[in-house]
């Protein structure tokens, strides 16, 4: 990713992405946390327990791990593009959403959004969803829109559909 503004905000939305899922995972265990040692239901410390940061997936997506979720359709693949970029070409499987349109779109209905977009709607909890655009901006983007709605495990492919083609034309 570039630096700048984007950046700087879409790296303080992993880190928090980050902390919320380790408090997460933290709290499915026995007893609250306090610090890094167990604290009992009658508030009394136990033995050190060590934290461990989530195991969810990485909001970059490089391009040889996309080409296996797609090869083992295990993806819901996002184009944030404009629809006229989409048709000129796009990545298989993909469905366009452009960036203008995704918040709304990722607070539909399953009903509605199926109905729209022809495709299932994704979860919350879904660690497959990835979004791309050409070179990876507009996808950031997207990736901020969807931590901020609580799709705390979305992803996306920072080479877009410009390193897509390159690497399909070798």
């Amino acid at each position: 990713m570039r630096s700048g503004p984007l950046a700087a905000m879409v790296a303080a939305l992993i880190l928090m992405r980050r902390v919320v899922l380790a408090t997460a995972d933290a709290a499915a265990g026995t007893g609250a946390f306090c610090g890094q040692r167990a604290v009992g239901k009658c508030g009394l410390k136990t033995s050190p327990v060590v934290l461990q940061e989530s195991r969810a997936p990485e909001p970059v997506v490089p391009y040889e791990q996309l080409k296996t979720m797609l090869s083992r359709h295990s993806v819901q693949l996002f184009d944030v593009r404009n629809p006229d970029e989409f048709q000129v070409g796009r990545i298989p499987d993909s469905t366009n959403i452009p960036l203008g349109e995704l918040e709304e779109a990722l607070q539909l209905t399953p009903d509605l959004f199926r109905s729209r977009f022809h495709v299932i709607a994704p979860k919350k909890t879904d660690s497959n969803i990835v979004f791309y655009c050409r070179k990876g901006n507009r996808s950031a983007t997207a990736l901020e829109i969807a931590f901020r709605l609580g799709f705390s495990r979305a992803q996306h492919y920072a080479g877009g559909y410009k390193e897509w083609e390159q690497y399909e034309r070798q």
